[in-house]
């Protein structure tokens, strides 16, 4: 079974059941009450439900012809201008089934179009506007060009709280009858950062590996730095100790295979709850912004980190 199969089994099927994003819910249940939406634009942060909220207005417009009425493209996939010209303009000239006045374009990451696609887009938009309805999906709307901005009603998505990721790992928890402790759960909000499309990627893996889901499945299903070990690495940097803290980093890279990138990004992350003045703070920061770029322009991932580390603990026998 691949992954994903829980986060569409569990996806909300009408605007009511969608979590959180109440504010964007009372706008657009105005234009389906009205059966007349405008042209769209969903942004926000990854797996809050900008698609799902666009599924559901499909449903509630067009009931169980909703497929027939929509057509969904990811443009990271077909992101060129043949896809406007092509495609999406074919879609655009048929007439609605079962009476709607209007189909459905459900253009998913439109920030990964280019810029003559979206001009293309603009024109589309403009000339095809009585037979077609654009919902365009991004996680960056500056990525937009301002004419199509201009002609949309703009919808900003917010990042989910730890209470919402709670109530959706409790609806799976209740639907697959799991089991899971409370470390898991923390474990599992700390890691989705809000996407609750990754939260039921993490459950479905975790769950295939035993019978109770534990805190340590899921760090082992998500192959990312656990906290406890990236604090611990730091602080004996913090103190001088260079040996131990490499020896933590040591193990994260090598014997537990981790990525250079996601040890960094534990890293930025572990700093504000540190113990440590915030202009020390501060400069950890730099220091991490700067080993950050040189690992994505192609440094050796533990060489960097390394030295960020050296830096950190030479840092401390200077103070001292």
């Amino acid at each position: 079974m691949s992954l994903e199969v829980w986060a569409e089994k569990y996806r909300p099927k009408t605007l009511d059941e969608i979590i959180n994003q109440r504010h964007v819910v009372a706008r657009v249940k105005v234009f389906v009450e009205e059966k007349n939406i405008p042209h769209m634009l969903f942004a926000g942060p990854p797996g809050t439900g900008k698609t799902t909220m666009a599924l559901c207005i499909a449903r509630e417009l067009y009931g169980d012809q909703w497929r027939a009425n929509v057509l969904e493209t990811n443009a990271s996939d077909e992101r060129g201008i043949d896809v406007i010209r092509g495609k999406i303009k074919d879609f655009a000239r048929t007439i609605a089934l079962g009476g709607a006045e209007y189909r459905i374009v459900i253009l998913d990451e439109a920030d990964a179009l280019t810029a003559d696609a979206q001009h293309a887009l603009r024109r589309t938009m403009e000339t095809y506007s009585a037979t077609v309805r654009f919902i365009l999906i991004c996680n960056y709307s500056s990525k937009i060009i301002p004419p199509i901005q201009s002609r949309t009603a703009v919808f900003r998505f917010k990042a989910l709280s730890e209470d919402d990721v709670r109530e959706f790992i409790q609806r799976i928890v209740k639907g697959e009858k799991l089991k899971i402790d409370e470390a898991a759960v923390k474990a599992v909000i700390y890691l989705c950062e809000g996407d609750l499309r990754r939260a039921a990627n993490l459950l479905q893996a975790a769950a295939a590996l035993g019978d109770k889901i534990t805190e340590e499945m899921i760090y082992e299903v998500a192959s990312q730095a656990r906290p406890d070990d990236v604090k611990r690495m730091l602080e004996n940097a913090l103190k001088g100790r260079f040996k131990e803290a490499r020896e933590i980093l040591y193990k994260m890279l090598v014997m537990q295979g981790l990525a250079g990138e996601d040890v960094v990004r534990e890293i930025h992350r572990q700093i504000y709850a540190l113990n440590i003045p915030e202009k020390a703070k501060v400069e950890l920061v730099e220091a991490v912004g700067e080993c950050d770029f040189r690992i994505s322009e192609g440094a050796d991932a533990l060489i960097q980190l390394e030295a960020l580390l050296a830096r950190i603990a030479a840092s401390k026998a200077k103070a001292g």
